[in-house]
């Protein structure tokens, strides 16, 4: 039963760790595999960690008793003319998060959103936005951390928080 974690930055050497979680949140349905080469080939999921740590990327490293990661939450200013599932505007960063699926509903996922948040604020930003698919169960922590729904797509809604 996992117990305690820890929270560091994350640093540029995280980026192999962080397409770990790109495929973790891919991959949140019970069962419901991609295969790691499918989702980080594709265009729409490499992009949150192609380059990484470029100027603008900020995250947070979850890690267990061991110090092994066991998730992370991360954000990018992706551009208009490449937008993520969560785009909202120019400066305004998307956050992602994953958590390996035997630490979730631990609390490792809140505390990740707080700590990002938290970094978002500290540089300066107004709001962070994220995309979650319809039926994902984070889309209730999203929600009870003060992010709401400004966009609904196809199976999937884009979500903002205000950070001031």
């Amino acid at each position: 039963m996992p117990s305690s974690f820890s929270i560091r930055p994350a640093t540029q050497a995280d980026g192999a760790f962080l397409g770990d979680m790109v495929v973790e949140a891919a991959n949140w349905r019970q069962g419901g595999a991609s295969p790691k080469h499918q989702v980080m080939t594709s265009a729409e999921h490499g992009r949150y960690v192609a380059g990484w740590m470029r100027p603008g990327d900020a995250g947070l490293i979850a890690l267990d008793g061991h110090g092994e990661p066991i998730g992370a939450a991360w954000y990018r200013m992706l551009p208009r003319s490449d937008p993520g599932f969560g785009y909202v505007g120019t400066g305004v960063p998307e956050l992602i998060i994953g958590v390996r699926p035997i630490w979730r509903a631990h609390g490792v996922g809140r505390t990740l959103l707080h700590g990002l948040c938290d970094l978002a604020r500290a540089e300066g930003y107004a709001r962070i936005s994220l995309s979650v698919e319809r039926g994902n169960f984070a889309a209730t922590l999203y929600r009870s951390e003060g992010f709401a729904v400004t966009q609904s797509g196809m199976g999937r809604d884009t979500m903002v928080k205000r950070l001031r």
